[in-house]
């Protein structure tokens, strides 16, 4: 029977069997230990007088394999295919899609959220499930969007991780730190006029700060651009009464663009 689970919810339910006491895996076929060859008793005591010798492979530091890879990047197509050779980070293992970007490349905005959900892990888009189509709503209010036809009024949209966490859980400080070089040369390639942060996350990899509540509505510059820190649109599905912030956040953003040179 094929249970079709992903790598870390196997390595999840393992984990409580053991807490629960399991010692052994049960076999495909059934064994009568009462009947065990010879031989097999002979390995086993052979095992334990001459235990083997378990090598281990010499440690990475993936946050400077990483810092490597993505310098060599030279646009979003060669920064696509360095990721996708990144085999340093478990939750690649996990997902079904790499998730990249979207949007025009050529737009003033880049929106950086967290990380992909069920949907957008589906599709190998961000930003597609509710919150998705919430930020759609909320860029064309201000007459802006990812598939606006000029490139003045769209916006390019990518996550600090490219692969969706297990169960949607927050992403861990290694993996963002592991991944921040790849978001670093994906903004430096794009050169937007104006960062968008999404969430705690996204000010997390590139202001090195938490605390959305207090970060919203003010500018910072970072990576070279000006940044506007936002509420996550899944927060907004979550609290409707801060949509109201949310709006004033989104004429900063206007204001900010009709002021810029």
């Amino acid at each position: 029977m094929d249970l079709a689970i992903d790598h870390h919810t196997a390595r999840v339910l393992l984990e409580w069997q053991v807490e629960l006491g399991a010692t052994e895996a049960v076999l495909d076929a059934p064994l009568n230990r009462y009947e065990a060859p010879e031989k097999q008793v002979q390995d086993k005591a052979l095992s334990k007088a001459q235990p083997a010798t378990l090598v281990l492979a010499p440690e990475v530091d993936a946050v400077q394999v990483a810092r490597q890879v993505a310098r060599g990047a030279k646009d979003l197509v060669g920064l696509r295919a360095a990721l996708e050779t990144f085999n340093h980070c478990e939750l690649k293992l996990g997902a079904k899609k790499l998730v990249f970007g979207d949007g025009n490349p050529e737009g003033r905005v880049m929106i950086i959220g967290e990380a992909p959900g069920r949907d957008e892990d589906s599709q190998g888009r961000p930003f597609v499930g509710r919150a998705g189509q919430l930020l759609d709503r909320m860029l064309g209010s201000i007459n802006m969007g990812r598939s606006t036809q000029l490139s003045k009024d769209s916006v390019y949209i990518t996550n600090v991780l490219p692969w969706r966490p297990p169960q949607n859980r927050d992403p861990k400080p290694e993996e963002i730190a592991m991944l921040t070089p790849f978001l670093e040369r994906h903004v430096e390639i794009v050169a937007p006029d104006v960062l968008v942060l999404m969430g705690n996350i996204s000010c997390q990899a590139v202001l090195g700060r938490r605390g959305i509540s207090r970060l919203r509505g003010h500018w910072f510059e970072a990576l070279g651009s000006p940044v506007l820190p936002m509420f996550h649109p899944a927060f907004l599905l979550r609290r409707p009464a801060a949509k109201r912030e949310a709006w004033a956040d989104l004429l900063s953003l206007k204001a900010k663009l009709e002021t810029a040179v």
